[in-house]
């Protein structure tokens, strides 16, 4: 047995690949990491710019699509729809088999939506009736504006997947959104499904360069630790928002726990173990989506041990120590989600750039 299959079944924690290749979906590869053990799949628009502009996997589709009269914007859309939609039939029986708890499949509506809630209502709504799938998640970005939006897609009853999140305080704003959004559905609740997408290793990124430049060696001491003290204070908030009786009613109706995603969990730098956001963040209930890499990375040598909630109070002292030299995580949190909008749109935008310029040499 994997390592990747013993870290569902032993810990329940579901590991799903964070990328979308579409030769991967035609010639078994993605087959195989399902063999492997892999439960769900995430993409985003920096992925997508990857797959599509890198290669010729899309060209043929994407000739005949402007050669008829589609528009780039339309065009791009059509093949996004057909990777996911190729992705959501391999990932279909893994679904059916966990009674609807994996098997997913992540579409994010455009990143220019995301500090406008009514465009990315209309988008998130559009991607849910037109793929039509149980196992799909539309993604939302956790921004204040994506709230609103993501309370109305859990009261319609459609599943999403909360991408962006850095902070805990955000992440709280997330659940309570799903609890107010199954609140307010009166179908039934086992239909509907979230993940919601913690970001890592980025904050070690970004804490990391303040702690340098603090330059004291009590900041030198936290570096490489930040990160996973927040996502294990997010798993802390987690546990407090699914339990008591507001969640029991809840769940007696048939409702989902809105599983914590770990996400950005590859590791940046190179000094610190290969499966460090990975091995810190194991728990029930709970997703890692990873690169290709670190999934294999840790189906070779992986530890498997339930960590996420080993030492609370250790986490605690992290972040404290953090605040002690100087450094606020608050903003540290901000700006990498104001970074994080930023950077899928200017992948967003460079894509689309390169699909015009494709597209002038097939008219």
């Amino acid at each position: 047995m994997s390592r990747l299959i013993d870290l569902h079944v032993v810990h329940g924690q579901s590991p799903w690949l964070d990328n979308m290749r579409r030769d991967w979906l035609v010639d078994g590869q993605m087959q195989d990491w399902i063999d492997r053990g892999v439960r769900g799949m995430t993409s985003n628009p920096t992925i997508f710019q990857k797959a599509i502009a890198g290669g010729e996997a899309y060209d043929d589709q994407f000739a005949d699509l402007v050669g008829s009269g589609t528009s780039v914007i339309d065009a791009y859309w059509e093949m996004v729809v057909d990777d996911i939609e190729a992705a959501l039939g391999l990932l279909r029986p893994v679904h059916d088999a966990s009674g609807g708890e994996d098997g997913f499949v992540s579409v994010e509506v455009s990143p220019l939506l995301a500090r406008d809630t009514d465009g990315t209502l209309e988008a998130a709504r559009g991607l849910n009736e037109r793929i039509a799938r149980p196992n799909l998640y539309v993604k939302i970005p956790g921004t204040a504006e994506g709230l609103p939006a993501i309370r109305q897609m859990i009261t319609e009853g459609r599943s999403v997947n909360v991408t962006l999140l850095f902070s805990v305080e955000r992440y709280r704003e997330v659940m309570e959104a799903y609890l107010s959004g199954l609140e307010a559905n009166d179908g039934d609740l086992s239909a509907v499904s979230s993940v919601a997408s913690f970001f890592v290793s980025r904050v070690d990124g970004e804490a990391d360069k303040r702690l340098d430049a603090v330059g004291t060696p009590e900041a030198a001491a936290l570096k490489g630790k930040v990160a996973v003290a927040n996502a294990q204070r997010a798993y802390q908030a987690y546990l407090e928002t699914f339990s008591g009786p507001r969640w029991e009613a809840l769940a007696a109706r048939g409702a989902r726990v809105q599983r914590p995603l770990w996400a950005s969990t590859s590791t940046k730098n190179p000094a610190y173990p290969d499966t460090l956001y990975v091995d810190t963040l194991i728990g029930p209930d709970t997703v890692n989506t990873m690169p290709e890499g670190t999934l294999a990375d840790f189906d070779d040598h992986g530890t498997l041990a339930r960590t996420v909630d080993a030492d609370p109070a250790a986490a605690e002292d992290v972040l404290e120590a953090l605040a002690g030299v100087g450094v606020e995580l608050a903003d540290i949190t901000r700006v990498l989600e104001d970074q994080g909008v930023a950077s899928f749109s200017a992948s967003f935008d460079d894509l689309l750039g390169a699909l015009e310029q494709k597209a002038a040499t097939f008219r």
